[in-house]
């Protein structure tokens, strides 16, 4: 199992001081041995722009999308963007894409969520299409190219063939994405995996597998918060309040009440009515209470929080699992202690 560097997006301040700290940390996972970083986006700081940045200031490590929104941007813009950014890289890219939710893709990029599968499958394929040079001809339900009865013509990407494994990964929380993910994809990126209570996702990730005309391996690379501490009582639950933030904010707001796959989530892995609870504290903008709800029980089973030597014992439980690479998302104070949290379990 590789251990990876999940950088989240670029927050806490102005976008090119938090640039800075993003290039310090991942040069510190470089140095440390890990096999890639991982850049996100949602409605703030791109992942090609800040992906773009890394590739210019590193040398080894792996740079993946975790994850390109499908919703941002049409097939051949994801399929050029992922072709520059594994040229600038040397070849280093992995191209992760994720739908998003309804929030975001109507709310943020005014596109429809309706069918999101679908939308996903055309997406991938049209993705691959274009990055083998082949041309922009495809008639699914929810990409046309060209569009009919108009001037465009079928074109091809201009810059030489990318590396013919360059893989395709996509985020999955819900059964039936997962199962997708298994099928078009070369990698799944899930987050809250429990690794005590995960054989129904790799049940479904197989039964895709097995639809799949993808030949070669299948990289599982879970994103999973880091959180080292030795305190114990009521010290140790002070300790846990980023990490009770961090999950708080996806749990009860990355979503509706009537539709957030994060909770979904929750509630699959046997917290119902504790997602319950902090989604209704955090829709009720009572944010700190929420985060103080989420339960000791959840973050143990879906967090690495410890001391070194239990995080250490952790790793080996989501190698057990299936997970192929763990992309960390250390929380400390600042970006020295996030390094020594990377290096003491590298």
């Amino acid at each position: 199992m590789r251990l990876a560097l999940g950088l989240g997006y670029l927050t806490g301040g102005a976008v090119a001081d938090a640039a800075r700290d993003a290039l310090a940390l991942v040069r510190a996972a470089e140095d440390a041995g890990c096999d890639s970083a991982w850049v996100a986006e949602a409605y703030g700081t791109d992942a090609v722009s800040v992906l773009g940045w890394l590739a210019g200031r590193t040398t080894r490590i792996g740079l993946g999308s975790a994850v390109l929104q499908v919703p941002a941007r049409t097939p051949a813009m994801t399929a050029m963007s992922a072709a520059t950014l594994d040229g600038l890289s040397g070849g280093r890219f992995r191209l992760g894409l994720g739908i998003s939710g309804p929030q975001v893709s109507e709310g943020w990029y005014g596109q429809p969520f309706a069918r999101p599968l679908q939308r996903t499958r055309e997406h991938v394929e049209v993705v691959r299409r274009l990055l083998a040079r082949e041309p922009s001809s495809y008639a699914g339900e929810h990409v046309r190219l060209p569009l009919p009865d108009g001037p465009g013509v079928p074109l091809r990407l201009m810059q030489p063939q990318p590396r013919e494994d360059l893989p395709i990964y996509l985020a999955a929380v819900g059964p039936r994405n997962v199962e997708l993910a298994g099928e078009v994809a070369d990698g799944w990126l899930p987050v809250f995996l429990a690794p005590d209570d995960c054989a129904d996702s790799f049940a479904r990730l197989r039964a895709g597998r097995e639809r799949s005309t993808r030949t070669g391996g299948f990289d599982v690379c879970a994103s999973v918060p880091l959180l080292l501490t030795d305190a114990v009582g009521e010290e140790r639950t002070a300790a846990e309040a980023p990490l009770r933030a961090h999950v708080a904010l996806y749990v009860g707001g990355m979503g509706s009440r009537e539709q957030n796959f994060y909770a979904d989530l929750g509630r699959r892995l046997g917290f119902p009515d504790a997602v319950d609870q902090v989604q209704e504290l955090y829709l009720a903008g009572r944010r700190r209470e929420a985060a103080a709800a989420v339960p000791r029980d959840f973050l143990e089973a879906t967090c690495l929080v410890g001391s070194v030597a239990a995080v250490r014992r952790r790793l080996d439980d989501y190698a057990a699992a299936g997970v192929t690479t763990v992309a960390v998302a250390p929380l400390a104070a600042d970006v020295a202690a996030k390094a020594a949290a990377l290096r003491a379990i590298a």
